[in-house]
């Protein structure tokens, strides 16, 4: 059982959410994602200038569990760039405990503090909880990658997403995390024997993508699930965006 407790104030001025309107702005008008031509290195510094061209988004929708009680418990946003090789995903995280209960990524991985990326490569959306035509990467705090695959179990897929999260300069109480996301198309697709290559991306393309925060304040307790995108309830559960790439966001890449 692994668990970190963080104290402290709250959130810097730089860290705050960005305002409602941009949380929420309709989901079904792409949002535009910049290119950069500078190369991103991913070490959870973000000092690169082109993040400063990417917009922020908010994490402010909960849709599992109640409510954080202030910042201090959770707040948290993003950016997004791209280049050829993989979208580039910034995001500050302030979550007042960091729980990590299982020690093994394939196990209870969803119950564990992680940040999951909702990825749909060519935004054709549909179910996905066990294809590949839309991805929930579920980023642990230890960098592993897990997904469900077809056979209906968690599998890692590491290759799928490099990343790196370091304590906040400006507020060591809050992570800079830092990834990039290869885009994989799906292998359904494939000829046989084709070997599963991440695809180049392309100004133009229009992609799903929704992002998330699992959020455990115990071992092995889901506390709650908050995200970019509003989902809508579906027999009272509103916990869909690891089943349907239909209420991702969507992304478009610009030149």
């Amino acid at each position: 059982m692994r668990t970190f407790t963080i104290m402290g104030a709250l959130l810097a001025p730089t860290l705050l959410m960005a305002s409602a309107a941009q949380a929420d702005a309709a989901v079904d008008e792409p949002r535009g994602v910049r290119h950069t031509a500078e190369a991103i290195l991913v070490d959870g510094r973000a000092d690169e200038a082109e993040w400063s061209n990417a917009d922020w988004r908010p994490l402010s929708h909960v849709l599992v569990g109640a409510p954080p009680s202030s910042q201090a418990d959770f707040s948290g946003r993003y950016r997004l760039l791209w280049r050829e090789d993989g979208l580039y995903l910034l995001a500050e995280i302030r979550d007042d405990v960091l729980s990590d209960g299982e020690a093994d990524p394939l196990k209870n991985y969803w119950a564990d503090d992680a940040l999951e990326i909702l990825v749909d490569p060519d935004a054709s959306g549909g179910d996905h909880k066990t294809s590949h035509g839309a991805f929930a990467y579920h980023l642990a705090l230890d960098g592993q990658v897990v997904d469900i695959g077809d056979d209906g179990q968690p599998l890692l897929l590491n290759e799928h997403v490099e990343s790196v999260w370091r304590r906040s300069p400006d507020a060591p109480h809050s992570l800079v995390w830092e990834a990039r996301i290869r885009l994989y198309p799906d292998p359904a697709g494939l000829q046989p024997g084709t070997p599963w290559q991440p695809q180049s991306l392309q100004a133009g393309e229009v992609i799903g993508f929704a992002l998330a925060w699992c959020d455990s304040d115990a071992p092995g307790v889901r506390s709650r699930l908050i995200a970019d995108v509003d989902v809508q309830a579906v027999d009272g559960d509103r916990n869909r965006l690891y089943l349907d790439a239909g209420v991702f966001g969507r992304l478009t890449l610009l030149p």
